[in-house]
């Protein structure tokens, strides 16, 4: 039995034309012999009546907020609601379907609500469902304890869901329909011929989504990376394949062709500051002293350099205040750099070449920007720069690296 998991996000089940289309691509997987799962989000966004956003504001304006609990308990409403709509269309066009909640579904998480995490899936009551012909309409988002009760799993917790029932069903692919025709070379509202990508690895979409593109929740491609199940990101709106996310860039090109790549994609992430604590002589503590107050104060911390002189890391703006009133407090005297940018080279390739931090250094002195900080891993190099000069740090790289040039099949 092929099983394909297709997820629709809250835009593609916004409108009816967007439900129409959503309507083709399930009937397209039905003609190819396929077995299909649709995980569904809450419809639209916030200012839409069933948004997630809109729930939460409807219960501030007319009571005192929710505990943890009730708030999951209103949360899981709007993918219910999408699930039913979109079985009612189903209905309409003589397409048999069951509508789950992610509980009937068989996932079960712990109970840390508002953001629990999928302890085990048993989707044996979506197996049988398929076996009857019938398409299964899943709400995504949610699950619930050994106990019954019902919870939420956070941020990108619709892809989390479907890449989690694909792994636990062996599904053929997880196709996660978004509102772009796959994963981006950069975001084309800063770079107007950023490319799209035939194909990514699970490694460099994790990279690709930690530091900034938002197309898929890094946690739902660590779960389809344990066993290999392949991602397609794809246009609601469009037929396009999209992008294949897997283990490899392999892929059959026109012709038997393969082109390799040293970098993947640029991104970013805005409104940082830069913290410098500089070392007294004879300080060795002192990293533990910075990184255990910020950890009691609960300031995430990232971008972060060590060395016998000091310390160095990023914080987000809105905390930059209370961390240096933290530090100051501690009698240390920091530096703060503020509203930054984390611009970001990601790339399997990069590993063991020469030359990648020199070419990148010189696309940004050409332009005059200014590094302030930078550090690598295996496929990412990461530098800092002045916010004001984000657009054209990603822009001068995009171009350096000639991404536009990437390859894509048609």
């Amino acid at each position: 039995m092929r099983i394909r998991v297709q997820k629709f996000g809250g835009t593609s089940v916004a409108t009816p034309e967007r439900r129409s289309r959503v309507i083709h691509h399930i009937r397209q997987a039905l003609d190819e012999d396929c077995r299909v799962v649709v995980v569904v989000s809450a419809m639209g966004r916030k200012g839409d009546p069933y948004a997630t956003d809109t729930f939460l504001e409807w219960v501030s304006e007319n009571g005192d907020p929710l505990s943890p609990r009730e708030q999951d308990l209103l949360l899981s409403c709007g993918e219910i609601i999408s699930a039913s709509t979109l079985s009612g269309i189903l209905n309409r066009e003589g397409i048999a379907n069951t509508v789950l909640t992610g509980g009937q579904a068989g996932i079960i998480t712990n109970d840390q609500y508002n953001n629990a995490q999928i302890l085990t899936v048993n989707p044996t009551r979506v197996q049988e469902e398929l076996e009857q012909d019938r398409v299964v309409i899943l709400a995504g988002f949610q699950g619930k304890t050994i106990d019954g009760e019902i919870t939420t799993l956070g941020r990108g917790g619709s892809d989390t869901t479907a890449t989690a029932l694909g792994v636990a069903l062996k599904a053929d692919t997880v196709d996660i329909f978004t509102d772009v025709e796959g994963i981006m070379t950069a975001d084309p509202r800063i770079v107007e011929d950023a490319a799209p990508l035939d194909t990514v690895t699970y490694s460099e979409i994790c990279n690709l989504a930690f530091q900034g593109a938002k197309v898929i929740h890094p946690r739902a491609v660590e779960l389809a990376m344990q066993t290999n199940v392949p991602i397609r990101v794809r246009s609601t709106m469009s037929d396009h394949p999209g992008t294949l996310v897997s283990s490899t860039h392999h892929r059959d090109q026109p012709g038997g062709e393969f082109h390799d790549r040293l970098i993947t994609g640029i991104t970013h992430m805005p409104r940082v500051t830069q913290v410098k604590v500089p070392a007294k002589e004879g300080q060795y503590d002192l990293q533990l002293k910075v990184f255990k107050a910020m950890a009691e104060n609960g300031i995430s911390v990232d971008f972060i350099n060590i060395n016998p002189s000091g310390v160095a890391y990023t914080v987000y703006d809105q905390v930059a205040d209370r961390a240096e009133e933290i530090l100051l407090s501690l009698e240390l005297e920091p530096e703060l750099v503020r509203h930054c940018a984390k611009v970001s080279v990601v790339g399997a390739g990069i590993a063991g070449v020469p030359g990648v931090m020199s070419r990148i250094a010189e696309a940004l002195t050409q332009e005059d920007i200014q590094i302030l900080q930078s550090a690598d891993s295996h496929t990412t190099i990461w530098v800092l720069v002045p916010g004001e000069d984000m657009v054209q740090a990603i822009r001068s790289l995009h171009r350096k690296f000639e991404l536009h040039n990437v390859h894509m099949t048609s």
